[in-house]
């Protein structure tokens, strides 16, 4: 108890001792500069937490990049962010996203980082202002969301989820402070359901038709004073003649297309929408002698004369690239439809305005363009657009639990029949005809589900990946990223107070049972068990504590070893990647298994770092739950005989420390028939 309590307060001063954390250092441009491809080039850094202009081949701004561990370090499972290089464009599309560093257990030595790799090559081509979450569908979920989901990495999901959130976080950074009118929540769009055409009065009567018209003389007044004033012979005869007729009306709502296009030409719209199903078409009408675009524009293009913008923000237009024919009751003129994309922040059931450039020409060979722009207010009618309500991205956890829902379900069903067995059903269990049945069945399901399949083996990285963030005031958050393990940790946690460290030490930890099992498999082999001898053994259990204090000595002082450190425990080799692993790993983590075979559960009594994290947490424990006669030790020391772990003293008091919960001196106190009080009283009662 006492050595105990010395490494409890060692592990408190030197928390105290080293009280910051280490960041990694922001990448030189250098450094920088190998994970942008050519042709794009990287230009000037733009922020101290690492933000860099991205430009193209001509040496224009074509995006931004930036690595996530300054921007949104939230920590990982070795309590050191995971670092990620990102690129985006000026219209929030992910160009690329790469490792740069980490310290992620599983994928150190484990896994390996292919599946990692693997897994951010998804986002790109994805935008920033689409939700994306890691997992599959629920049910049919998929089925007309606007969620994108991104397949996980098994065995690693939580990592990966880490990964994704700093991606997300660090993005959306970038896209607030550089990225202007990157869509922050879905925005409207037309009701598809309302396919009645409105009619050309309707819409003229809902303001649904701009008009702009400018005369002659008023183009001639805007050119005035410059030396293109008189330039246009056209202007000058015919002052009140039309220069510019410019009908504009959106046209994504059906009733409205419906209204302006002939069938043959709505026919051409419907099929491009299911194949841009975010495009907003609109329709322009010129009726004037100034026309839309020159004689040299391409198809499928962005118009030089036309622009829009809402709300102060530029709107993106390229030409949709279909041939137009409208209704009867509009004008002769040429036509276009231009489109943009409401991903991009454009809302069509909000006001915007269209600018258009007219233009002069000074000069026969060579000439000199001289340009002024007359602009146009769109009006809307909210009633034609649905506007979708925003979708939060819901928490990590809610995410993480909705992913694992099945697993999480059996894992409480199994939890509570385990809290149902070995508490108040304590002495039924632990009858000698039942007791190594449930038990090694119990263990067998341990081994197999808790551990292989549901991946619920806890580790000591945790708990001092957990100190780092307490120390260094960093986000816990890590932790809700695998509910699985977050509910064996429950479980080991109610453990503390009813039975210390036992329930999980000798119920719940899946390397435990595989020891268990190599046990029982010498002892079937006829293995020669060694039992070491008392003085030595007290002395052997003291380690795990000097592990432990090693550890957490690491985690503070140098954190980028601690996922080297931590192989101590081997795991994440027998458990995590089921022995796929580099053959030292193996090697490492067999050698415990068939030690097993001969000395019960050495790793676990003597070397296991979460198991001396466990014994000290076992101090919370409220009650002393197994039961001693007075007899017991005095003279009686067949249960401290019997005892595996050495648990229990001379004296017959038990260590609750070493205490596995395995149950075996219980069985001996309730069985007349091996438990040495109650032999000799039955026989002082038959002499009487």
């Amino acid at each position: 108890m006492l050595f105990r309590a010395l490494a409890l307060l060692s592990s408190l001063l030197m928390l105290a001792l080293f009280p910051k954390g280490s960041s990694a250092e922001i990448l030189t441009r250098e450094a920088m500069q190998d994970f942008v491809i050519a042709p794009m080039a990287l230009g000037e850094r733009l922020t101290d937490d690492g933000v860099w202009e991205l430009q193209n081949s001509g040496g224009s701004l074509a995006g931004y990049v930036f690595e996530t561990g300054e921007m949104a370090p939230l920590p990982g499972f070795a309590g050191v962010p995971i670092n990620l290089f990102v690129a985006v464009d000026l219209e929030g599309r992910f160009i690329d996203v790469r490792l740069i560093d980490h310290h992620e257990p599983i994928f150190v030595s484990g896994l390996g980082e292919a599946p990692l790799r693997q897994f951010l090559e998804q986002y790109r081509g994805l935008s920033i202002s689409q939700t994306m979450v890691v997992g599959t569908p629920y049910g049919d979920g998929s089925a007309g969301s606007s969620l994108v989901y991104l397949d996980g990495v098994t065995k690693a999901t939580a990592s990966v989820r880490i990964a994704h959130e700093s991606i997300l976080a660090a993005t959306r950074k970038v896209a607030r402070e550089r990225l202007a009118g990157i869509a922050s929540a879905p925005p409207a769009s037309p009701n598809f359901a309302l396919t009645e055409p409105l009619g050309f009065d309707e819409l003229e009567k809902r303001g649904l038709i701009a008009r702009l018209t400018v005369t002659n003389a008023e183009v001639d007044a805007a050119f005035a004073g410059t030396r293109w004033a008189n330039e246009d012979p056209i202007a000058k005869e015919d002052p009140n003649g039309i220069f510019l007729d410019l009908w504009v009306i959106d046209i994504g709502s059906p009733a409205v297309a419906r209204s302006v296009l002939t069938a043959f030409t709505q026919e051409q719209l419907d099929r491009f929408l299911e194949l841009t199903p975010f495009a907003e078409p609109f329709l322009l009408l010129e009726t004037g002698r100034h026309g839309l675009v020159d004689a040299d524009f391409i198809r499928n293009t962005s118009p030089d004369w036309i622009s829009a913008s809402q709300d102060g923000l530029p709107v993106a237009l390229r030409d949709a690239d279909l041939n137009v024919e409208l209704v009867p009751d509009f004008p002769e003129g040429v036509a276009m439809i231009l489109r943009t994309d409401r991903r991009l922040g454009f809302n069509p059931s909000r006001p915007w305005t269209l600018g258009i450039d007219a233009l002069r020409a000074r000069g026969m060979f060579q000439p000199e363009i001289g340009t002024t722009s007359f602009s146009v207010e769109i009006g809307t009618d909210p009633t034609l657009y649905i506007t979708e309500a925003e979708i939060k991205p819901v928490s990590p956890l809610f995410e993480a639990v909705r992913n694992r829902a099945v697993d999480l379900i059996i894992g409480l069903i199994f939890l509570g029949g385990l809290f149902w067995l070995v508490g108040p059903n304590m002495h039924w269990v632990a009858r000698k005809a039942t007791l190594t049945k449930y038990r090694l069945i119990i263990l067998g399901f341990v081994t197999v589900f808790v551990g292989w399949w549901g991946q619920g083996q806890l580790s000591v990285v945790t708990v001092l990946g957990t100190l780092q963030a307490l120390v260094w005031k960093q986000s816990l958050e890590f932790l809700l990223y695998d509910p699985f393990s977050l509910l064996i940790w429950g479980a080991a946690a109610i453990g503390f107070v009813f039975w210390g460290r036992g329930l999980f030490c000798g119920w719940l930890c899946p390397f435990g049972a595989l020891q268990e099992f190599a046990h029982h498999l010498g002892r079937l082999l006829k293995i020669p068990q060694i039992r070491i001898p008392e003085r030595i053994d007290q002395r052997l259990k003291g380690l795990k504590y000097i592990a432990l204090l090693g550890l957490a000595a690491t985690a503070l002082i140098t954190p980028e070893n601690l996922v080297v450190a931590a192989e101590l425990e081997p795991f994440k080799t027998a458990i995590s990647v089921f022995f796929v692993r580099d053959w030292y790993y193996v090697v490492y983590a067999v050698f415990w298994l068939v030690l097993a075979t001969s000395v019960f559960k050495g790793f676990c009594r003597y070397v296991c770092p979460l198991g001396a994290f466990m014994a000290i947490m076992g101090l919370f424990r409220t009650r002393d739950w197994i039961d001693r006669r007075k007899a017991c030790g005095t003279p009686c020391q067949l249960c401290k005989v019997k005892c595996n772990y050495g648990a229990i003293n001379k004296s017959g008091k038990v260590a609750y420390s070493e205490c596995f919960q395995c149950l075996d001196c219980v069985q001996i106190f309730d069985d007349k028939a091996q438990c040495v009080p109650l032999i000799l009283a039955a026989k002082k009662e038959a002499r009487t």
